[in-house]
């Protein structure tokens, strides 16, 4: 068994809605700003309970994609570096597998807005560069460098002061997918720009897939390990 593997198998599996559930609910009739919404996919599920979302993300085809998705949400275009709100305006925030995407030397200033808009927690869970998912993903984007600098942005923001961390939780997201076809047309939906590397590497994500996956009755099992942490300022 790898390192890796043996570091797995003492880890719970999870979901990062059952931890936002367990860690901000309930939920019914709270303001949570979901920062880097993407196309709206947990804005749906947080609305579904009876939150009351704003999302926001710099891409205008996403904020288009996530208000016709999600009509009961507010959606705003803006960079999380800079939060057209004012201090307080939101129950909660949450940064669901977004900080990464935020440009390196801006994470720290993502999260001090965060902490900023907020009048409770931020929660913020972030993929870890490991097991079986992101090996597959690897040669579609790898994902490596900028996992380890949202981890360091993280631990800059407790060490210097601007926040604590009020609970923290590793955990592994399981993930099913119908094959090679399934894999890859989830790793572009999550980003379009993959569309292109997804095609010329079907063949190594491929082997990847059989060398790492595991035969289910949902098709093949993958597992990509998280960690949440729900922050509290100061």
């Amino acid at each position: 068994m790898s390192g890796q593997q043996a570091e797995a198998a003492g880890r719970p599996q999870g979901t990062a809605l059952a931890v936002i559930e367990d860690w901000l609910g309930p939920l019914a009739g709270r303001s949570i700003l979901d920062i880097g919404c993407g196309h709206g996919a947990l804005a749906r599920a947080l609305t579904a309970q009876g939150a009351r979302v704003h999302g926001i993300d710099p891409g205008p085809e996403a904020i288009a994609s996530a208000r016709s998705a999600v009509p009961e949400a507010t959606f705003t275009e803006a960079g999380a570096e800079a939060l057209p709100f004012a201090d307080g305006s939101f129950d909660a925030g949450i940064f669901l597998n977004s900080l990464h995407h935020v440009p390196a030397g801006l994470m720290a200033a993502a999260l001090g807005e965060a902490l900023r808009v907020s009048r409770g927690p931020v929660l913020v869970v972030e993929p870890l560069a490991e097991g079986s998912y992101f090996e597959a993903l690897r040669p579609v984007e790898d994902e490596t460098a900028i996992r380890a600098l949202a981890q360091k942005a993280l631990s800059a923001c407790l060490a210097s002061g601007a926040a604590q961390a009020v609970r923290r939780l590793d955990y592994d997201d399981v993930r099913r997918v119908a094959g090679v076809d399934g894999f890859l047309a989830r790793a572009v939906a999550v980003d379009p720009a993959r569309a292109a590397a997804a095609e010329q590497h079907r063949g190594t994500v491929e082997a990847l897939l059989a060398r790492w996956g595991v035969a289910d009755v949902g098709g093949i099992r993958l597992e990509q390990p998280h960690r949440a942490l729900l922050l509290a300022r100061a």
